[in-house]
């Protein structure tokens, strides 16, 4: 039996571990970050929401709070169910694509958890090696709950509305490249500053300001930001090479950026007691929920169009 067991160091030495970390990244060296960068500068805006997508949110109350709640439903159920932050980033950015190319006009708040379930869904699938099955995402913080069949039609459409494309250039995108390139901080160091980024990148999805602006901007506005906040010894160096990348009428938007992160650091308290309330959890946190016997007939989906969903296979939960 000995010879069966393996010899395991329990605890490994700081420097052993942030080799693990520099040989498990994909890029291996500076030009290959920076050739990296400039393929997601030249695919971000493609990924982008339409032109006037803010306004339309800002003057459209009923969207603009039911998308509130969708992102604050993505971010519980990624604590909840321990999804990559990837998957997290994922499903809003193809929200926001989907809502910006129909408008989404005379939607129900049943439309949008419907459309939320599938953004969450595809992007698991995308992401995750172990997906979260359809009914387990519908256990806590929705209103209805909608039958398989119905949310694998509303992915089809969400999929070909976006074009099958699947793979978003976001701001979440460019922060391995940032660590790649401050790979001179301690173990625990880095661990903070991307607990840290993570963190202020999920708070910047609640507010849609922030989507007016290119996903490069916001990723280094926010990478400056929590290395002062940190009081990180950071090479300017680092983070140059990749700024002189940006295009410049972007620059001018960086200053702007950095103001508005700051404003979301100081919202922290008032984040984490969201995130942690039941305000937005319409469902139970038992998994065994009473139905009503409310069910409607599934209309044919035309592209890109879930206006024609009239009538849906849900059941609403009973308070």
């Amino acid at each position: 039996m000995e010879s069966l067991l393996c010899d395991e160091i329990w605890l490994e030495k700081e420097e052993e571990l942030k080799n693990n970390v520099e040989n498990s990244c994909f890029f291996k060296s500076k030009e290959d970050c920076e050739e990296a960068f400039k393929i997601l500068l030249n695919k971000e805006i493609s990924y982008m929401p339409k032109i006037g997508y803010v306004k339309f949110i800002k003057e459209n109350c009923f969207i603009e709070n039911a998308r509130f709640k969708a992102i604050h439903w993505f971010i519980k159920s990624q604590r909840r169910w321990n999804l990559s932050f990837g998957t997290c980033f994922g499903a809003a950015s193809y929200l926001d694509r989907f809502i910006s190319l129909n408008k989404c006009q005379g939607w129900k708040y049943w439309m949008f958890e419907l459309l939320s379930i599938a953004c969450l869904s595809v992007s698991s699938k995308f992401h995750e090696t172990s997906p979260p099955q359809l009914l387990e995402l519908q256990m806590e913080g929705v209103e209805h709950l909608f039958e398989s069949t119905m949310i694998q039609r509303m992915e089809l459409t969400l999929l070909e509305t976006l074009g099958w494309r699947l793979n978003s250039t976001i701001p979440y995108s460019y922060i391995e490249l940032f660590q790649w390139n401050i790979n001179t901080l301690k173990l625990s160091l880095l661990r903070d500053f991307t607990s840290s980024v993570n963190d202020l990148l999920l708070r910047i999805l609640l507010d849609v300001k922030f989507l007016e602006l290119r996903p490069c901007v916001i990723a280094q506005s926010v990478v400056t930001c929590i290395s002062e906040d940190l009081s990180l010894l950071i090479d300017d160096s680092c983070f140059n090479n990749f700024t002189r990348l940006i295009p410049q009428n972007q620059k001018d938007d960086l200053s702007k950026c950095q103001r508005m992160v700051i404003n979301k650091q100081f919202l922290i308290k008032e984040y984490q007691e969201l995130i942690t309330s039941e305000v937005f959890n319409y469902g139970p946190s038992s998994p065994v929920t009473v139905l009503t016997m409310d069910q409607h007939v599934l209309c044919d989906i035309p592209q890109g169009d879930i206006n024609y969903i009239s009538n849906a296979n849900k059941r609403k939960r009973e308070r």
